[in-house]
């Protein structure tokens, strides 16, 4: 019986409208349901108070909600509390809330896994097994906005898809999610508040642009010198930065917002003036700023956070061409929460065993 159940969540109001008028129940309904689901973010029929009993009951037998459980959280010292979301199949992802003097912030998963192999990246040690849905996002958000509420006593005020997965390989369900997440009939949050972070995948960009969306933009850069960035990041191979360029260009034209490029820099790897001077020039294709993230190492491997005096230098360089350029140091590294290193590495998805190594 309770595969035959259908997600409610799936359905739009429209449809929600559509099923209560086949069941000879008043159109209205649906927009109660719908408000319970999306605004109130109900996770069971029975605690819809203004429903009757009997279509309550009607609900359970057609419907269900595949809400997500937090099944783990872990607190960092420095406040960061990191989530362990077990999925209605049994899949792991992981979402962060990251606490700050000024503001709370929602870091969400978009995919379980992830499959662009970004060499310093921990996520990217998972194989991609599939899309989260638009509640499944949602849900992240929801959990965290509460955590906030319980914790802090302060409401969540930004959302970021920095998590485990590519947003722009997942669009249309996080569009939809963000559509939720925004909606007045949803958590009414302001697009302004969000930010979209990716590795940078061209037609994709234009997409965003043509749709007017009214998030923000990140680009996970790290290097603005070609050779360099492929080795960091294999998708630069097929998505090169001169068409990165040319797709940024093209979101400015539509939107005439600006971009922030996150950069890490490594010992060794991009820490002289030349990687420092071509991020300058890359940062001029557009109006744009640019944080430089503090690396969060993943294993004793050839990546290493670079010197203070590189930074120092990056920041010079670039703030000597105008642009604004801030530092922003990780926080929830003593429970790997840090950007780069949600890998599910908690007791949770070890006893579940459904998140794979890659095998090499």
């Amino acid at each position: 019986m309770e595969q035959s159940k259908k997600d409610i969540r799936k359905f739009s109001l429209q449809q929600l409208e559509e099923f209560f008028v086949t069941q000879g129940d008043k159109k209205f309904r649906a927009k109660q349901v719908y408000d319970w689901l999306w605004n109130k973010s109900l996770k069971n029929f029975d605690d819809m108070s203004n429903i009757s009993k009997e279509t309550r009951e009607m609900l359970k037998d057609n419907f269900s909600i595949n809400h997500v459980k937090v099944d783990l959280m872990q607190h960092s010292t420095d406040g960061t509390i990191k989530n362990a979301v077990k999925l209605h199949d049994g899949k792991i992802v992981e979402s962060v809330l990251i606490p700050t003097t000024k503001r709370i912030t929602a870091c969400v998963s978009s995919q379980v896994g992830c499959s662009l192999d970004c060499n310093f990246c921990a996520t990217a040690r998972l194989k991609r097994m599939r899309n989260l849905n638009p509640d499944e996002i949602y849900d992240q958000v929801v959990a965290i906005k509460e955590e906030a509420e319980t914790y802090f006593n302060r409401p969540l005020t930004n959302i970021v898809f920095m998590g485990m997965g590519e947003p722009l390989l997942n669009y249309a369900n996080v569009v939809d999610a963000i559509d939720k997440i925004t909606s007045p009939e949803g958590l009414g949050m302001a697009p302004r508040r969000i930010t979209l972070s990716t590795v940078g995948i061209p037609k994709m960009i234009r997409k965003m642009a043509d749709d007017e969306v009214k998030f923000n933009l990140a680009i996970s850069l790290h290097s603005a010198i070609n050779e360099t960035r492929s080795r960091l990041m294999p998708i630069n191979d097929v998505n090169p930065l001169e068409d990165l360029a040319d797709s940024l260009r093209y979101w400015y034209q539509k939107t005439k917002r600006k971009v922030t490029y996150e950069y890490v820099i490594w010992d060794g790897i991009n820490d002289d003036e030349a990687h420092a001077k071509a991020l300058a020039k890359f940062c001029k294709i557009i109006p744009s700023k640019v944080n430089i993230i503090q690396y969060n190492p993943i294993d004793e491997g050839e990546f290493r956070q670079a010197k203070q005096e590189a930074v120092d230098m990056y920041i010079r360089i670039l703030e000597g061409q105008g642009i604004i350029a801030k530092v922003r140091k990780s926080r929830g590294q003593d429970i790997d929460a840090a950007c780069g290193q949600l890998a599910n590495k908690n007791e949770v998805a070890e006893l579940e065993g459904n998140i794979p190594l890659k095998k090499s």
